[in-house]
């Protein structure tokens, strides 16, 4: 039995979940998102609750269970309060600027590189040293940060690189004489 499915997903003050068939769409202060579900779960709502039930019959469904009640959460968690990633950067040189709408990176490569943010993301340079990723869409939130640390992941022998706030990086030792 799925210890996550089998918990309603409550609906905060501000936001309102529509389900129509398989498409749950919730609306609130940071937006309007909207997920469609697989076949194998059943979607219910009643006072101010949101439940995902297994269907009968379909082995795949207990599967589903979980996972279908974590995407609405996302969605509600999402348009009411949003979900934020912060990076850090590491090296001698290696610094990030907003220009525009572009975050331009300088990583020690012989260019600058440049990320043109996608729609509903926005991004924050405190300082150049880091970069806060901030969003209504989870999926979309991680897989720019995901982006953004690929062109330079950390290296363990000095640590250099873009890598995640709470990232532990494994450090190695040099060679030795």
């Amino acid at each position: 039995m799925s210890r996550i499915g089998k918990n309603p997903v409550q609906i905060p003050d501000g936001v309102s979940v529509e389900i129509s068939g398989q498409t749950v769409t919730a609306k609130g202060k940071l937006g309007e998102l909207s997920a469609v579900l697989t076949d194998d779960v059943i979607v219910s709502m009643n006072d101010n609750a949101v439940k995902v039930d297994p269907r009968e019959g379909a082995p795949r469904a207990r599967q589903m269970w979980g996972m279908s009640r974590s995407l609405i959460r996302n969605l509600v968690e999402g348009v009411s309060q949003g979900f934020a990633k912060k990076l850090l950067i590491t090296g001698v040189g290696y610094r990030a600027a907003m220009k525009g709408s572009d975050l331009v990176l300088q990583l020690g490569f012989s260019h600058e590189v440049v990320y043109s943010l996608p729609e509903g993301i926005k991004i924050n340079c405190p300082d150049q040293t880091t970069i806060e990723i901030s969003g209504a869409d989870k999926q979309k939130v991680g897989q720019v940060a995901s982006e953004i640390r690929g062109y330079r992941p950390p290296e363990p022998y000095k640590g250099k690189g873009v890598r995640y706030e709470d990232e532990f990086i494994l450090r190695k030792e040099g060679k030795k004489k």
